[in-house]
């Protein structure tokens, strides 16, 4: 007897055996909208039950999610601002705001160069006096030419590009009185009353 004949038998076997699998995704099943005779209304799915909430989309607090408190911009931050979330706002900044805002905010960024409009600078008064809550709502839906960063930046990020924002604004009008002594006399020696 030729010894092939049982290995090709084998083989074949579990060839054959591979063509008989049957999955889940094989079995009978309504697609989405189809009617179905199943359900005593005639659809094929369900209605989601009322008040539930897709897995990761609970937007609970309000204030930390759309910058508003009581449907007004809010003026504080919903969480303690530390020198690591200024920190972390200054690399967001530099990656997304920095090219049109500039470096220091002043609205002279590189897109300003190549010929685009210039965006308002942080240092005048109406955005000085300007709640946190408005930049971050100008972060995440777009203002004016603005684009909303909504899908590019992350909930907290929008808030620490905002307390850097505020730091850019104290460091361009800080009063000599706040100042610490040191950078006072440097400032004096310099010129700068």
């Amino acid at each position: 007897m030729n010894k092939k004949l049982p290995v090709l038998a084998a083989g074949l076997a579990l060839v054959l055996a591979a063509g008989c699998r049957q999955d889940m995704h094989d079995g009978p099943y309504v697609e989405r909208f189809e009617k179905s005779d199943f359900f005593s209304d005639g659809r094929g799915s369900r209605l989601p039950v009322a008040g539930a909430v897709a897995y990761g989309d609970l937007r609970a607090d309000a204030h930390l999610y759309t910058g508003y408190v009581n449907g007004e911009p809010a003026a504080e931050f919903p969480f303690p601002v530390t020198r690591e979330v200024v920190e972390r706002g200054r690399t967001r900044f530099n990656i997304f705001c920095q090219p049109c805002h500039g470096a220091i905010g002043d609205g002279y960024g590189s897109i300003v160069q190549r010929g685009f409009q210039q965006p308002p600078s942080y240092h005048i008064n109406r955005l000085r006096n300007a709640p946190a809550g408005h930049f971050y709502n100008v972060i995440a839906n777009g203002y004016g030419r603005m684009y909303s960063f909504n899908d590019r930046i992350q909930v907290n990020d929008r808030w620490a590009i905002v307390a850097y924002i505020r730091a850019l604004q104290l460091s361009q009008a800080a009063p000599l009185n706040e100042l610490p002594e040191g950078v006072v006399a440097e400032l004096r020696a310099e010129g700068i009353q």
